[in-house]
C-alpha cells in the first residue's frame, strides 16, 4: 500500500479552476473497500471523482495522500501531527490500484445541477492547490472519509440533509472500528492498547461517516434541496464499479488471547517453582516488568507529550505502570520498599481484573490473563521477600 500511496502523489495534478465543465459532467463519490494486508487498510478508503468526456477529464480527488519526504515526516507522525493532503491522480490509475488490491469500487453519482457541479469542482481545485492542500490528519474527526461530506457541507450548506435513519447502532468509536478488524486480532489489540478513553465516546451518527462504508450508507439517505425548495434524493446513480472477490481468512494462526494464556500458564509453572524453592525468577520479572513500563512510558508520552487526542487518559496505564521500569532493576535489591511496591500492584492487578467489564474504557479481553500473569508475578514476590 505504501506504493500505492506512491503512485497517487506522484500523479498529483491540480485541475484548473477556470475550466468549465460541460453538461455531461458527473461528480461521484467512491468507496473503496477494505484490505486486510495492511493496518490501515483495514477501514476502505472514501474520494471524489470528476468526470467530463467533454473537457477530457477524468481525476480522482484523494484526501488520503501523505508526503514521506516532507520535513521531519516521521518525528512529526509520532507527535501526532500528521500532515495529510488533497491529492488528485488519473482515475484509470487511482482505479487500476484498486482493483490490483481486490478492493472493491462503489461509485455514486451525485444528483447535481450543471450550477453545483461547477461550484463542487471549483472547490476540489481550489482545495487541491499547493497552498491550499494540507490538513491536520486526525484518526476520527479530520481524514479522508470525513473529508466528503465536510467538502459537501462547505460548498451546499444546510441545502444538504443527511438522513440517519439507516443507523440503528450506538456504537462508539473503538466499537466501530472493531468492525473492521476481525481478520487482524493483533492490530486490534494494538489500537486498544494505545487509544485512551476518548476512543470509547459514542459516536454520533454524523460521526459515524469517519467510516468509509458509512460514508456511503450516509450519501444514499441524504437529500440536497433544490431552488424549489423540493428535495432530491444526493445520489442519482450507483455504480459497481469492481465488487472484490472473495479472499482467505487472513487471520493470524495466534490469537492474543491464546497467546497471553500460554504465557499466564508459564507465569504459573515459573511461580510454582519459586515457592517451592523459596528462590525468585528475578530474570523473569525483570523481564516482564521492564517490558510493561516500558508500554506504559510510550502511553503516557501519547498522553502527554503528543497530539494524538485519542490516546489521552488511557486506562491501559492501570497495568502498565511506567513505574515498572524502576522496578525492573530495582527487584534485583531487596529493599523493604520494594516488597510493598509488589503488594501494591498485586492489589491493583487484582482489583483491575474484578472491575474489567466495568470501566469507562473497553480494555482488550485478550489481556485478561496478561495482566493476571502480571498480578501472580507481584504477588510471588511480596510473599518470597
Amino acid at each position: 500500500m505504501r506504493n500505492l500511496c506512491l503512485l497517487l502523489l506522484l500523479n498529483v495534478s491540480v485541475a484548473s479552476a477556470q475550466i468549465q465543465l460541460s453538461d455531461q459532467a458527473e461528480i461521484s463519490v467512491l468507496t473503496l473497500g477494505p484490505w486486510q494486508g495492511q493496518l490501515y487498510t483495514a477501514f476502505g478508503h472514501s474520494a471524489f471523482r470528476v468526470y467530463d468526456p467533454v473537457n477530457e477529464i477524468d481525476k480522482a480527488y484523494n484526501y488520503g495522500v501523505f508526503d514521506y519526504d516532507r520535513p521531519n515526516f516521521y518525528l512529526n507522525f509520532a507527535r501526532g501531527y500528521n500532515v495529510y493532503m488533497l491529492g488528485v491522480s488519473d482515475y484509470p490509475r487511482f482505479e487500476y490500484a484498486y482493483i490490483y488490491y481486490n478492493r472493491y469500487i462503489h461509485e455514486q453519482v451525485l444528483n447535481l445541477t450543471q450550477r453545483q457541479k461547477q461550484r463542487l469542482y471549483d472547490f476540489l481545485a481550489w482545495n487541491a492547490a499547493p497552498e491550499n492542500r494540507d490538513y491536520l490528519y486526525d484518526y476520527f474527526y479530520d481524514n479522508c472519509a470525513t473529508k466528503i461530506p465536510e467538502v459537501m457541507l462547505k460548498v451546499f450548506g444546510d441545502t444538504i440533509v443527511f438522513n440517519y435513519d439507516h443507523i440503528k447502532t450506538e456504537y462508539s468509536f473503538r466499537e466501530l472500528t472493531d468492525l473492521y478488524l476481525g481478520q487482524q486480532p493483533w492490530g486490534d489489540l494494538g489500537i486498544d492498547i494505545g487509544l485512551g478513553l476518548p476512543t470509547d465516546k459514542k459516536a454520533t451518527p454524523y460521526e459515524y461517516m469517519f467510516l468509509p462504508d458509512f460514508v456511503e450508507a450516509g450519501f444514499a439517505n441524504a437529500q440536497i434541496r433544490r431552488n424549489n425548495e423540493q428535495y432530491e434524493p444526493l445520489v442519482k446513480e450507483t455504480n459497481i464499479i469492481y465488487e472484490s472477490e472473495p479472499e482467505p481468512d487472513a487471520s493470524p494462526l495466534i490469537h492474543p488471547l491464546t497467546a497471553f494464556t500460554v504465557f499466564l500458564l508459564v507465569t504459573v509453572i515459573v511461580s510454582y517453582r519459586d515457592q517451592r524453592r523459596r528462590k525468585l525468577s528475578r530474570a523473569f520479572d525483570s523481564v516482564l516488568y521492564g517490558v510493561c513500563g516500558l508500554v506504559g512510558l510510550l502511553l503516557f508520552l501519547l498522553w502527554t507529550a503528543t497530539n494524538h487526542q485519542a490516546s489521552a487518559r488511557n486506562m491501559n496505564l492501570l497495568w502498565a505502570l511506567p513505574t515498572h521500569l524502576v522496578i525492573a532493576i530495582a527487584l534485583w535489591r531487596n529493599a523493604s520498599w520494594v516488597r510493598k511496591y509488589f503488594l501494591s500492584v498485586s492489589a491493583l492487578s487484582l482489583l483491575l481484573l474484578l472491575c474489567w467489564f466495568f470501566l469507562p474504557q473497553k480494555l482488550h479481553y485478550g489481556l485478561i490473563p496478561f495482566v493476571a500473569a502480571l498480578g501472580l508475578r507481584a504477588w510471588v514476590n511480596y510473599r518470597l521477600r
